[in-house]
C-alpha cells in the first residue's frame, strides 16, 4: 500500500486550528437566526435521510464555485451579509471545506461534531425531497 504524504485526519487536524467550531448546541439556539445561513454539503443520499430544517444544500464538489461571485456557478445564498456555517456529517468535510474558503476569503464556520449527533442533542430534523438548491 502506498504512503501518503499527509493523512486525511492530519489534514481535518490542522483545517481545525485555524477555523472557527460550532458546537451543535449553539447551531441549534440559531436555527431560526434569520442572520445565520447552515449550509449542508453532504451528498443528496445522505440528505435525504434528514437534514437541518431551512439549511442550504451546497454539494462539496460545487462549494467553491458556488460562493465565488466571479465563477459561472455562484450562487446568490453565498452573497449575502450573513454568518455561514457549514456542515457535514461528522464534521472532517466541513472543516476541510471552511478552511478552504477561508483561504478565498470567505468567512464562515462548522459544526464541529456535524450532522451525526444533531438530533441526540434536540435538533430539529427535516425529512423530505433533498434536491440541491
Amino acid at each position: 500500500m502506498k504512503k501518503l504524504k499527509t493523512s486525511a485526519a492530519d489534514m481535518v487536524a490542522a483545517a481545525r486550528t485555524r477555523i472557527e467550531e460550532v458546537e451543535t448546541t449553539d447551531l441549534i439556539a440559531m436555527v431560526d437566526d434569520p442572520n445565520v445561513v447552515i449550509v449542508d454539503i453532504r451528498d443528496v443520499r445522505e440528505r435525504s435521510r434528514g437534514f437541518i430544517p431551512g439549511s442550504v444544500h451546497a454539494p462539496r464538489g460545487m462549494v467553491e464555485f458556488w460562493v465565488d461571485p466571479e465563477s459561472p456557478y455562484f450562487k446568490e445564498v453565498f452573497g449575502q451579509d450573513k454568518r455561514y456555517v457549514f456542515h457535514c456529517a461528522s464534521g472532517w468535510r466541513s472543516a476541510l471545506t471552511v478552511a478552504t474558503l477561508q483561504d478565498m476569503g470567505f468567512d464562515a464556520a462548522h459544526l464541529r461534531e456535524g450532522f451525526s449527533t444533531w438530533a441526540e442533542q434536540g435538533g430539529p430534523v427535516e425529512l423530505a425531497d433533498a434536491k440541491p438548491e
